[in-house]
């Protein structure tokens, strides 16, 4: 009984230093550099106009792309389950490709598709605009590297849905639109929460797939992973860690929600 009393508190204790070194340390050491200079030198750098302009834009083009995911996830959530069709299983097993994928390559695919030799890029030329390095191809970049977060949460509460409760309205006169808003729409939200959420955080943070197609233009297509790595590049450590303070509070904020929803949805 001891020796297992003792295997069970090592294994305890190796888990959390594990937690503490690889998630706790660096989160204090990021808050800790970036105010070793004072409140009023991160202030200073975090106003600093290109960064604030780097920071809005990231968060603009990343709530679009939230959007479009929410949109675009939703239904194919709903055609993957509720759909049977030659290659279902292809596609629901493409749907995690983002994740596998490096961002680096996922941004050259993208920067091929949309290029000036492109048949895209070719289209949008002759309609008198231009999608790369511009910010429509950052919205590109961040729906393709954030799109499974929206499917993959919402397709468990799509399989668990009882099916009893659609022909409980559909037999008291409810037409199909009425049941989805009041029945169907209502078991899928906290998964459409939950994904969005997710999406959103991931996009802030997106580097790879968007330094090669944004052309990181100061006040035009430069946004903040980006500007955070030429801010290093320029030695300018505080001013970095400012925006990245930023950034990491508002993920931290929104991962908290995240579980909010989840244990809401539980009963918790």
């Amino acid at each position: 009984m001891m020796q297992s009393r003792w295997w069970s508190w090592g294994f305890r204790s190796a888990v959390m230093l594990y937690f503490v070194l690889l998630i706790v340390l660096p989160i204090c050491g990021i808050y800790g550099q970036s105010l070793s200079a004072g409140w009023s030198t991160f202030i200073d750098n975090l106003s600093e106009p290109l960064a604030w302009n780097a920071v809005l834009l990231t968060i603009k083009l990343a709530l679009f792309a939230t959007i479009v995911n929410v949109l675009v996830g939703t239904m194919s959530a709903w055609v993957l389950i509720r759909y049977r069709f030659p290659g279902r299983r292809l596609l629901n097993s493409l749907v995690d490709l983002p994740f596998a994928l490096p961002t680096a390559v996922a941004g050259l695919m993208i920067l091929l598709l949309l290029g000036p030799h492109s048949f895209v890029g070719e289209w949008a030329e002759r309609l008198g605009f231009t999608i790369l390095f511009h910010e429509p191809a950052i919205v590109i970049a961040m729906v393709f590297v954030t799109f499974p977060f929206v499917i993959r949460a919402v397709q468990p509460l799509l399989e668990e849905m009882d099916a009893s409760e659609e022909e409980a309205a559909y037999t008291l006169g409810a037409t199909k639109a009425k049941t989805f808003w009041q029945v169907i729409l209502p078991n899928m939200l906290p998964g459409i929460l939950s994904g969005a959420m997710l999406a959103f955080s991931r996009a802030l943070a997106e580097f790879g797939a968007v330094v090669l197609v944004a052309g990181n233009i100061p006040g035009k297509t430069l946004i903040a992973s980006v500007y955070i790595f030429g801010e290093i590049e320029s030695d300018n450590v505080t001013g970095a860690t400012a925006v990245s303070v930023l950034l990491l509070t508002l993920s931290l904020l929104i991962l908290w929600s995240v579980n909010y929803v989840q244990m809401r949805r539980k009963g918790v």
